[in-house]
């Protein structure tokens, strides 16, 4: 019996241990900044950058588990400073590194964006772009090109490495949603209003970590999971990663410039960078922090899209990042479990009643009736209604609309990485993070082409983010999403 017991532990343990292997690590960093004039993403109108603060950068690391340059088993990760990623540019990049990486399964390439609305616009249907400007289709040209570029380097110097983990915490995040007496919401509202009564949802101020060294002990990359777009200066017309761009510079300062920085952007649909109250007092702070004598302390003249802010943000990020880097560094592991899986999910369509479908024919008849220079300079916001109308007229002969995302769930040691295609809201984000058996939960929003996916109650309260022009997906399919992410990531932690 004792022998039989002695078997079965053995073999036991074999299956645990024969789970675990080695992981090999290629990482690198390249420039996705075509030559200026440039229009940049993320408002409704069209903005032509003739300057570069600083380049919008891709950042890639390739994981593969047992051998180096085991193509079947490789993960290509890529960061990118955009606003979100365009379907051509996955398809653009899946299809050249399929001719270049022989056996590479390219549905492992997961390529998310960084939310900088002061990035190059690479989609097509967004803009009416100068014909002086560079064209978006040439402007995904030289992105596809720029990350398949780095791809290929990052193969070619993988190595055996060691892998951490780790979390703490910063101020980065606000939830950008106001609401008022009267249940209503608003994106950015006034919380100084006397009707003001509460902030709409969550806001997670967590910052996790993964870091990988090499055999000497240089930290080669880290992975840098922050619950906030890099919004900070999303209104300027210059090319600029905002905040990341710092938190890289920060990086390299305290570690080499050896190490490639990955931004990982969680569920953070609601969020954004700049205070909604204690408005005047951050701003203090943040010039006092900065070596500046306060000035313009009166809430008509704060401007928050600064340089000066943008280093208090990645400052915050970068002192919650360092902190947990001295708390893990002696707990690196060489032999880890790895598991990478993609799902395609159909998630219910957000129905558009008739009495949305009127208020935006109101709304798309206001701007269509202007001018022809308004109609071009307002393009983006026209065929962001017009988009809504055809969905309304779609949902007339499809009883059930579907909208098919791509999910990856992967597993490195005890934490898990969970990507969606949206700008999800926190409170998803909150439940795949409180509900997975992983040590720590990784959730990566924007690998795709995005568009905001609500709660029902920022459904109820309305405004930009939580109307339907704003969803393709609604709060059902949100949960829908995430029980599905969650079955996904705790299998594999079984």
């Amino acid at each position: 019996m004792t022998r039989i017991l002695f078997l079965f532990f053995l073999c036991f343990w074999t299956s645990i241990v024969s789970q675990a292997s080695e992981i090999y690590a290629g990482r690198a960093s390249v420039s996705i900044t075509p030559p200026v004039p440039v229009a940049v993403g993320g408002q409704m109108y069209v903005r032509v950058a003739q300057k570069v603060d600083n380049p919008a950068t891709a950042n890639v690391l390739i994981l593969s588990s047992g051998t180096n340059k085991n193509a079947a088993d490789a993960s290509i990760m890529v960061s990118c400073d955009l606003v979100s990623i365009d379907l051509n540019i996955i398809r653009g990049v899946r299809s050249e590194i399929a001719d270049k990486i022989a056996g590479i399964d390219t549905s492992k390439i997961i390529i998310n964006a960084t939310h900088t609305h002061t990035a190059p616009e690479a989609r097509d249907y967004v803009y009416i772009i100068p014909k002086d400007v560079i064209q978006s289709k040439d402007v995904r040209d030289y992105i596809i090109k720029q990350i398949v570029e780095g791809i290929i380097q990052a193969w070619d110097n993988q190595q055996k490495v060691s892998v951490t983990w780790g979390m703490d915490y910063a101020k980065v995040a606000y939830n950008r949603r106001a609401t008022y007496a009267d249940g209503s919401a608003k994106m950015y509202g006034n919380t100084a209003a006397d009707n003001f009564r509460k902030i709409e949802g969550p806001e997670d101020e967590s910052i996790n970590s993964l870091f990988f060294w090499n055999k000497k002990g240089e930290l080669l990359a880290a992975c840098i999971n922050v619950a906030c777009p890099a919004q900070i200066v999303e209104g300027r017309v210059t090319v600029n990663a905002d905040y990341w761009h710092f938190v890289r510079q920060n990086m390299q300062k305290r570690f080499g410039k050896q190490v490639v920085v990955l931004g990982w952007i969680g569920a953070a649909g609601d969020q954004n960078p700049r205070p909604m109250y204690n408005k005047v007092a951050e701003y203090r702070m943040a010039q006092l922090r900065s070596g500046v004598a306060p000035k313009d302390l009166k809430m008509d003249k704060i401007n928050f899209q600064t340089e000066i802010f943008l280093q208090e943000i990645a400052d915050r990020i970068t002192d919650a990042v360092v902190r947990t880097y001295e708390a893990v560094k002696v707990d690196k592991r060489n032999d880890v479990v790895y598991k990478h899986e993609v799902q395609r999910v159909d998630l219910p369509m957000r129905l558009i009643t008739a009495e949305e479908y009127w208020g935006i024919r109101k709304a798309l008849a206001a701007d269509t009736i202007q001018n022809a220079e308004h109609r071009e300079k307002f393009y983006g916001q026209i065929g962001w209604n017009q988009r809504a109308i055809d969905r309304y007229m779609n949902q007339q002969s499809v009883e059930h609309p579907m909208y098919n995302a791509e999910v990856h769930v992967l597993r490195v040691g005890d934490i898990v990485i969970c990507t969606n295609p949206f700008e999800l809201f926190t409170d998803y984000g909150v439940q795949m993070k409180a509900r997975g058996k992983a040590l720590q939960t990784f959730v990566i929003q924007l690998a795709g082409p995005g568009s905001y996916l609500p709660t029902e109650v920022a459904v109820k309260g309305g405004h930009y983010s939580a109307i339907a022009q704003s969803n393709l997906v609604g709060p059902e399919g949100g949960q829908i999403l995430v029980e599905r992410t969650l079955q996904l990531a705790n299998d594999m932690m079984k």
